[in-house]
């Protein structure tokens, strides 16, 4: 108060600013943030730290943050229309009337999140909406393929268990000795101020997967005659891992929702699609905080495969990976750069190649992409839920999934009753309705999965 701030919520936001993010800082720092932020805070209102104390300053600000829905929406395709669940409809019918919206396409994989739904796919003009990326910032599928056949996966099936039981992490649960990784050299954690206090939780759970549908498995890969990598048709020894940024992407996409919310007043169905601009300050830091978060990932999924790959003495013939959760720069055919955000679904640009699991008893596809315009050159991520985790939990059984498991051939290690087969769609039947979006090159069957938790939820 005596640097001028005036009673009420503009001190009690300030004080809680400088609790939350400079308690190290030296007294004499604090107070020259505040004088800068008093002195002119128009500039702060797009800061993704002081954006909060900037609007206290001067609410009729506010006013000018406001934005309405189109009245009717921009057209787009959905494929699959018949199996996606109506939430999920009414999420995606919601985001076309955005006013920065300018394309859109719904996968068949789809079901209900939270603003965009999962396997939503949404292209805006110079805007980036953290929730239309998600929370697991550039979550990915990654795969190995060894020179190891069935035969050795047969013989071999114990040694595989304990292979990804001490190759593996799960949760809350971390290595003892992580491994160094450049990702976590990176310059923006002490540019970017959100970032300084997320590199040591990062470093610790580098080389991990996070709980729910997340998964690291063995299995085959068969490929056919003059398949893409040149190698003898056949059955090959396989490592398939889905994880994303652990604890880094979780904390980049509350903050940025909450300073996107604090900057991007939008009527209440559509309030979890609040934007940031790209020309602010918060739009380029979300922007680069994003894009280190998918950096994060992919360093993950290298250590995981390559943990296995030393375990098992064999280095990979080939390797796939393919993200979702993220947000890219692209151009629209008449020469337009969009801002193409793709949650639970996967670019399919032509000639881009990913995987696309089914569930941890029906095979997955490992595929190239068509380069589809009506999808925005985008697929699904996989078999996509058909049943919420609550609703599973109460209709399946241990009984159930163990005969399941048995029926196909699976081990499992970990996962529980939400992550049951037949929680999940029918894959062929969303292969089929994107068969003008993707070719398919291989497939992968599951053997041996692990998932959160070393007791197998089948287990009374």
């Amino acid at each position: 108060m005596k640097l001028g701030y005036p009673e009420g919520r503009a001190v009690g936001t300030a004080i809680n600013t400088v609790l939350k993010h400079f308690r190290r800082s030296e007294k004499e720092e604090i107070y020259s943030m505040l004088r800068n932020v008093l002195a002119a805070p128009k500039n702060f209102i797009n800061d993704s730290i002081w954006g909060n104390v900037a609007l206290e300053l001067i609410p009729t600000e506010k006013k000018s943050l406001v934005h309405e829905l189109n009245k009717t929406r921009i057209a787009y395709c959905t494929y699959g229309a018949s199996g996606i669940e109506e939430g999920a409809r009414n999420q995606m019918e919601i985001a076309m009337k955005l006013p920065v919206t300018v394309g859109g396409a719904l996968m068949p994989d789809a079901h209900q999140g939270y603003g965009l739904p999962i396997g939503g796919v949404l292209a805006t003009r110079n805007a980036v909406i953290p929730y239309g990326v998600g929370v697991d910032i550039g979550c990915r599928m990654s795969l190995s393929v060894f020179p190891l056949n069935e035969i050795f996966l047969d013989r071999n099936r114990s040694s595989l268990k304990q292979i990804l039981l001490d190759n593996t992490c799960f949760g809350s649960e971390t290595f003892r000795r992580p491994k160094e990784h450049e990702v976590l050299d990176s310059s923006l954690f002490k540019e970017v101020t959100v970032l300084r206090p997320l590199q040591g939780r990062a470093a610790m759970q580098i080389g991990s997967s996070g709980s729910g549908n997340h998964f690291v498995e063995f299995g085959l890969v068969e490929l056919g005659v003059q398949n893409e990598w040149g190698l003898a048709a056949g059955n090959y020894l396989a490592v398939l891992s889905h994880s994303g940024s652990r604890g880094l992407g979780a904390e980049i996409a509350r903050h940025y929702t909450r300073v996107a919310k604090q900057v991007c007043l939008l009527p209440r169905e559509a309030a979890e699609l609040a934007w940031l601009d790209l020309n602010t300050e918060a739009g380029q830091e979300y922007w680069l905080a994003m894009n280190l978060a998918g950096d994060y990932a992919s360093a993950n999924h290298f250590q995981i495969h390559e943990r296995i790959a030393s375990a098992l003495g064999e280095q990979p013939l080939l390797r796939v990976e393919n993200h979702h959760n993220f947000a890219w720069k692209e151009t629209f055919g008449d020469g337009t750069e969009v801002i193409v955000h793709r949650k639970g679904a996967t670019s399919a640009g032509k000639g881009v190649f990913g995987i696309i699991p089914g569930s941890m008893t029906t095979q997955g596809f490992i595929v190239k992409g068509k380069g589809s315009a009506d999808s925005l050159q985008s697929a699904s991520h996989g078999a996509g839920r058909l049943m919420s985790r609550s609703a599973a939990k109460q209709s399946i059984t241990n009984k159930m999934v163990r005969q399941e498991l048995i029926k196909h051939g699976v081990d499992l290690i970990g996962g529980g009753l939400d992550e049951a087969p037949m929680a999940y769609k029918d894959i062929e039947k969303v292969m089929y309705y994107q068969s003008d979006l993707v070719e398919v090159v291989g497939t992968f069957v599951p053997k041996i999965v692990r998932m959160c938790g070393d007791k197998t939820a089948t287990e009374d």
